[in-house]
């Protein structure tokens, strides 16, 4: 299986590898082969993963960067490549959601939203692809965007008009890179059994009824999969897409039949 995916030794930098999604990737990414940089913002997070990596006999690396800077996105590229020499993939998990009304919505909050789900992913990018250009070899990207970004997002306005952002700049980022040899794609979950998503919505910070099918819901490893495909050789000629993994959500008929 391992040949099939054609990531055997390839040098893979997760951002965002320190928990949940992140964490998820990181491992399907080892376990095909990858010498993997786990980032996270908080360094015990990256540590705790990538010693987890190393007992699965992957050969890893924690990096801790704040990669809505553009020093810290520049740092996470040099750390991946100090570690291996090279970077190949870049996986970009990082990013949140805040919640609350339009008309309740406070500039600061918006403009953050912005930096940490499409500027971060901007910057982090292009320092991947400034690697991987000098290296001349090619590589791939893939990001995480949202269903959020396909539909209205009701309550996290500025975190869906973030991640249709990131749809469109996944796109401009794979047609300017295509003759560098680098595919760039975005996966758009629906609603993620995330730790982080279930203690929102546990607290009232997230609506409880995000999502009241419980069988709509997916699970954080089909993510990972996602990414993992995107990321191998199966998508070599997949570049410029956002594959929406939601369980079918977006393929409902909008209106009623009754």
């Amino acid at each position: 299986m391992n040949s099939l995916l054609e990531l055997e030794g390839k040098a893979a930098l997760v951002a965002g590898g320190g928990q949940g999604m992140g964490r998820a990737a990181a491992i399907l990414l080892a376990r095909a082969g990858c010498r993997v940089a786990v980032l996270d913002v908080v360094v015990e997070r990256a540590e705790t993963v990538a010693a987890e990596l190393a007992q699965l006999g992957a050969e890893s690396h924690a990096i801790a960067a704040d990669v809505t800077e553009s020093q810290g996105a520049r740092d996470a590229v040099s750390g991946a490549v100090k570690a291996f020499g090279r970077l190949d993939r870049l996986v970009n998990i990082v990013g949140m959601a805040s919640w609350g009304a339009l008309l309740e919505l406070d500039e600061a909050t918006w403009d953050a939203d912005h930096r940490l789900n499409l500027k971060q992913h901007f910057l982090v990018g292009r320092a991947a692809a400034a690697q991987m250009i000098e290296q001349g070899e090619g590589g791939s990207i893939a990001m995480v965007a949202s269903v959020s970004g396909l539909f209205g997002a009701p309550r996290h306005g500025a975190y869906g008009a973030a991640k249709a952002g990131l749809m469109a700049l996944t796109k401009t980022m794979a047609e300017e890179w295509y003759p560098h040899g680098i595919r760039v794609n975005s996966v758009a979950p629906g609603s993620v059994r995330t730790p982080r998503i279930m203690a929102q919505q546990a607290s009232g910070e997230a609506p409880s009824e995000s999502d009241p099918d419980a069988a709509r819901w997916v699970e954080m490893d089909d993510i990972a999969g996602a990414l993992l495909f995107l990321s191998s050789g199966l998508a070599k000629s997949v570049t410029g897409q956002t594959l929406v993994v939601d369980s079918g959500k977006t393929a409902l008929f909008p209106f009623s039949m009754s």
